[in-house]
């Protein structure tokens, strides 16, 4: 459903860029101005963010460079102390990039570790996204010596090194600031990317939306445009029948984590919850739990049982679930139900020495939410993660959803969001056992699972960013209403 993804949270590859760019220049806006808008809007963002002070310009031999050379010129003009040094000699430039260092009338130096003598503020306009191999030594050295030396550093685009499709980094140093134009790219999502590239800007220098009516993205960032008009809402009609019945297989000896993939269920809204447990945990369950209910499953028949009452609308297994037969056949009963299933953890990892018989057996809705390490038990873990993502839920058939600080939401089909929220708060046991229980609640209302795990990732991260240093995973499902209010005041107005 790729007309409900708005486009303006669309990530465009380098070569979707590259094809943006032709469309631009065929409707009428030649090369040699966009790259004024775009050195201009590289300036002005700079203007807006520091006092004059000593500027070297790194001016790479393509594009990027001429955006440089544009910056330069901007900069000087307002009456900044600036500096150009360039990777090769002038007269090797071509095009657009030419016709705008012809426009700078002073001195050019080499591109060299010695030109930052004096800098305090270095504009990186290298190379771009499109970089697709390691960086020369008079580069990488360059830039070490900026860090080293502490200069604020501005990216044009990305950082050089960085690569823009995968965010992996073959040189790069860390940016304050990366101002990039029209869209951003995956590697300003993805790690390690991400933290290279700073603050990102992303410029508006004049290129159509039309070229949307031409291309058409698959990889969004997360963002509740993308999610809103479907998240579930409630009806003045409505009881808790009608906003679903979600069942989690719980385990013991622990616990914990199967109550908080409870609490944040019913915390995002589903109508009831229930766990269903071995009887000798049953005391446990029902000793900490109040509005969830409990209910004991001793073998297998007694799972079979409870699957056949079809007003379960949503199915979880995994939070403590355990790593064993039982785990494995519970979650093949569900997943045979075809109803919405979220499989997590233990319910993943079970199926680490026979993956196809988990693929074979996902045939109705599914998300899976492994982190990095039960990913590898189950998935080809070559590449970078928006690929692997893509692949894993292409092979699955189900979606994936690759955790992390920038965690992956991908589907069968090749859509992806990116997700860039999460604060490093979230880096505490239990969390992803209510990132489960945000899906399945979701899920149980009858949101379509691809959305459903985008929404529940985004308001992980919000419930975690509201609360605050001092997070443990308890608190999410506590702040989460606040979150909540203000997302369902937006659908109102």
């Amino acid at each position: 459903m790729l007309d409900r993804l708005s486009t303006d949270t669309a990530l465009l590859t380098t070569t979707q860029m590259a094809q943006v760019d032709r469309l631009t220049i065929v409707s009428g806006i030649s090369g040699a101005v966009l790259m004024e808008s775009a050195g201009r809007s590289v300036a002005q963002t700079i203007l807006q963010r520091w006092r004059p002070r000593p500027v070297l310009v790194l001016c790479g031999p393509g594009n990027n460079g001429g955006d440089g050379f544009v910056v330069a010129r901007r900069l000087a003009e307002a009456g900044w102390p600036v500096r150009v040094a360039l990777l090769v000699p002038r007269d090797h430039l071509c095009g657009d990039a030419a016709r705008h260092a012809a426009l700078w009338q002073s001195p050019v130096e080499e591109l060299a570790p010695e030109a930052l003598d004096g800098a305090e503020l270095v504009v990186d306009a290298i190379f771009g996204a499109g970089l697709s191999r390691a960086l020369d030594v008079a580069i990488t050295q360059t830039l070490a010596t900026a860090a080293e030396l502490g200069l604020t550093i501005v990216a044009i685009d990305v950082p050089s090194g960085l690569m823009g499709d995968t965010g992996a980094n073959v040189g790069a140093v860390q940016a304050s600031l990366t101002v990039t134009f029209f869209r951003k790219k995956p590697g300003h999502l993805l790690q390690p990317g991400r933290a290279l590239c700073g603050e990102v800007v992303v410029a508006d220098i004049g290129t159509p939306m039309s070229v949307f009516d031409t291309l058409v993205p698959d990889a969004f960032e997360n963002n509740p445009s993308l999610w809103l008009d479907a998240l579930p809402m409630l009806q003045p009609d409505g009881h808790k029948y009608t906003r679903g019945h979600a069942l989690i297989c719980g385990g013991y000896p622990s616990t914990g984590a199967a109550r908080l993939s409870a609490r944040a269920a019913a915390r995002v809204g589903a109508g009831l919850v229930t766990i269903a447990v071995e009887p000798h945990a049953l005391p446990v369950y029902a000793a900490a739990l109040t509005s969830v209910m409990v209910t004991p499953i001793a073998d297998l028949a007694d799972v079979d049982s409870l699957l056949a009452d079809a007003r379960y609308s949503g199915l979880l297994i995994g939070p403590g679930a355990g790593l064993n037969d039982a785990t494995r056949e519970r979650v093949l009963a569900m997943l045979n139900t075809g109803r919405p299933t979220v499989l997590d953890a233990d319910a993943l990892s079970v199926f680490k020495n026979d993956p196809d018989e988990l693929m074979r057996s996902i045939t109705g809705p599914c998300v899976l939410t492994p982190h990095e390490g039960e990913f590898k038990r189950l998935f080809d873990d070559t590449g970078d993660k928006l690929s692997r993502a893509r692949n894993a839920a292409k092979r699955s058939g189900a979606i994936l959803v690759l955790k992390g600080s920038d965690t992956v939401i991908a589907a069968p089909d090749g859509r992806a969001i990116i997700n860039t929220n999460a604060p490093p708060t979230l880096a505490t046991a239990g969390s992803g056992d209510v990132l489960a229980g945000l899906v399945l609640g979701l899920m149980t209302q009858g949101m379509e699972p691809f959305l459903a795990a985008a929404a529940a990732v985004w308001l992980h991260g919000a419930a975690a960013t509201e609360f605050g240093i001092g997070l443990v995973a308890e608190d999410l499902s506590e702040v989460l209403p606040i979150v909540l209010q203000r997302l369902h005041a937006r659908l109102v107005l």
